[in-house]
């Protein structure tokens, strides 16, 4: 079976044996092609209306390399080029998708309820860090018991080494991987062990370097509003409807010719749009509409803003946007395992037992309440009547664990078995939970930030890195802050790769154990339960200090209930348990009156 997504820009294989290319460049004067430089071919570009231009020759083929040259002088890669062999500012390659030979015709995907979503970097998830080496854990990852594995972003990057969110060429794998084929093979093989593959997309920003689109079309950005990266992405001013198309095609094509199941949106809540419908609305809504009921496809949000609107119901009772990462749950438990109350974690501070029992049994914790973090500011929308599979629940991902000064996991943080408690609390919840590569065995290694700049750039992000860190007690003297990895140096890359030779220790084949016990568990006691959970009837209280009761009722009768103590003491248990105990962490006590320190049960009464 053979896969394209038809788009209006770059170049596009045709069945006579041509290739079409295709550039928007309205301030451009002129723009021609230049064909594999070593053969010295140079052709116009046709202008045509609204300020594209577009050929179709017989010069080019599959593989043939090749440039817009912008204004008889300035070489660029195509924005929408499918490969980009020598990366952001090399020459860009033409891909025929239809030369790859699909095995995953009757492939319709897994419903959203039995998602297990398992985070991953292909740089460091494996010594090569290609998608070809990962391909050979795709055995690892199904006995695990996820059922999703979200990559992030690999839209190409400048340099070797990235987390992904610099990229410059959104429809193009990065090179450091391998070849737009190898990302294929991942994913033709993932599904034929019952795995979905989500990619993260970044629609917020362009990194900062590697991006010509200033050159010939600065109408992509624009200076109405503002981002943490500078100018905005142009969604909603003038030549914006061919920027909104270029993201829109993108989420497509990746969903089509790639055949990933969802799409993961980076940080929403710094995309500015005051159009109607907005870039997040207009782009789930093509989406709903261009696949129809064809197979499961799974859009999630990462919205610091809680927006719950987006998570609402659509068409055909399906949600606009299936979840949303629930920044809340994490923020309260780590408040809970390692006691930290620096930065956004002070908003939890004060009864973080009370802000996780809110989340289990009402999505966000923050729904319009006052954040002291943001200066007083309200945060979120109300989302107690959604159901709890619009939350995406997790103890670790790259950004809790790599924006760290050290890239620590939990586990060096906090008591192990707290940790225990709290991965017991989000592995049986009926919210899907989230792991980040390598926590299910305790990796030692840590996750850290490093990227790939130039030389001029490089050094304003080593010294911007440990400057951020520098209003820390721990990191206040410049002693201190010299020992944060530098980003740029390679030694901080290869520190953050994974080692899988962790299996020969106990410690870390026990924490295997227990991750692959709780996600059986998962699978075979709480995965079918959950459509039959009234969404907006949960409920919670907290009980003592730090410990919580949370009760989701079914709809014809009975209930799922978790007890969990993140104190350091036994608590004592007035309410009735009735029901079979499904599970207990090791340290839960066997009386039904007592809650061991650090120590989570569930109960299922039908």
């Amino acid at each position: 079976m053979k896969r394209k997504h038809e788009m209006p820009f770059g170049a596009e294989c045709r069945d006579d044996g041509t290739v079409r290319f295709r550039l928007w460049a309205p301030s451009a004067s002129s723009v021609g092609l230049v064909l594999d430089e070593s053969r010295d071919c140079e052709l116009a570009m046709a202008p045509t209306s609204g300020g594209w231009s577009e050929l179709v020759t017989s010069e080019a083929r599959t593989g043939t390399r090749y440039q817009f040259k912008v204004d008889d002088h300035q070489l660029v890669p195509d924005p929408a080029s499918r490969y980009q062999p020598s990366g952001v500012h090399g020459p860009s390659e033409v891909i025929n998708p239809k030369s790859f030979e699909w095995q995953d015709a009757n492939w319709r995907g897994r419903p959203w309820n039995e998602a297990v979503v398992y985070e991953m970097h292909v740089g460091t998830f494996t010594p090569e860090g290609t998608f070809a080496s990962a391909e050979k854990k795709l055995d690892y990852l199904a006995e695990l018991g996820v059922t999703v594995i979200e990559i992030m972003p690999v839209s190409s990057f400048p340099g070797q080494r990235n987390w992904g969110y610099d990229g410059v060429m959104p429809y193009s794998p990065a090179c450091a991987y391998g070849r737009p084929e190898d990302l294929k093979r991942f994913i033709n093989a993932a599904h034929a062990k019952n795995l979905m593959v989500f990619l993260d997309v970044v629609y917020n920003h362009f990194g900062p370097e590697g991006n010509c689109l200033l050159l010939y079309a600065p109408q992509f950005l624009t200076d109405r509003h503002r981002t943490p990266w500078g100018l905005a992405i142009n969604f909603d001013g003038p030549g914006s409807r061919t920027v909104r198309d270029y993201f829109i095609h993108n989420a497509l094509y990746w969903l089509e010719e790639y055949h990933f199941d969802g799409l993961r949106l980076d940080a929403v809540h710094a995309i500015a749009d005051d159009s109607r419908p907005d870039i997040l609305g207009e782009i789930a809504e093509t989406v709903r509409k261009y696949f129809g009921n064809e197979r499961h496809i799974h859009l999630v949000l990462e919205n610091d803003n809680n927006a719950a609107h987006f998570l609402s119901r659509w068409a055909d009772n399906a949600h606009l946007y299936n979840a949303q990462w629930n920044d809340d749950i994490h923020h309260a438990l780590h408040v809970l395992t390692t006691g930290e109350v620096d930065g956004y974690y002070a908003d939890y501070s004060a009864d973080p037992a009370w802000y996780l029992g809110r989340c289990l049994a009402e999505g966000f914790s923050y729904q319009g309440d006052v954040s002291h973090y943001r200066n007083g500011e309200s945060r979120g929308e109300p989302s107690r009547g959604l159901p709890p599979t619009c939350f995406v629940s997790f103890l670790q991902n790259h950004d809790q664990v790599g924006n760290r000064a050290l890239g620590e996991r939990i586990t060096d943080l906090a008591d192990p078995a707290a940790v225990k408690a709290a991965v017991a609390c989000l592995l049986l919840a009926p919210p899907p939970p989230l792991l980040f590569m390598g926590e299910e065995f305790s990796a030692a290694t840590p996750f850290l930030f490093f990227c790939d700049f130039g030389r001029d750039l490089a050094s304003k992000v080593t010294e911007g890195r440990r400057s951020e860190f520098a209003k820390f007690a721990q990191f206040s003297s410049p002693e201190a802050q010299a020992h944060i990895p530098d980003p740029n140096s390679e030694k901080t890359f290869f520190a953050s790769k994974l080692d899988w030779s962790s299996f020969e220790k106990p410690e870390h084949r026990d924490w295997l154990h227990f991750y692959r016990e709780l996600l059986a568990c998962r699978q075979n006691e709480i995965v079918p339960r959950i459509p039959n959970i009234v969404p907006g009837k949960a409920s919670f209280r907290v009980i003592g200090e730090k410990a919580i009761s949370v009760t989701w009722p079914f709809v014809g009768g009975g209930r799922l209930r978790l007890l969990a103590n993140f104190s350091g003491s036994k608590i004592g248990i007035t309410e009735a348990l009735q029901g079979r105990l499904l599970y207990r962490t090791p340290r839960s006590a066997a009386q039904s009156h007592q809650l061991a320190a650090f120590s989570a049960a569930w109960w299922l009464d039908e």
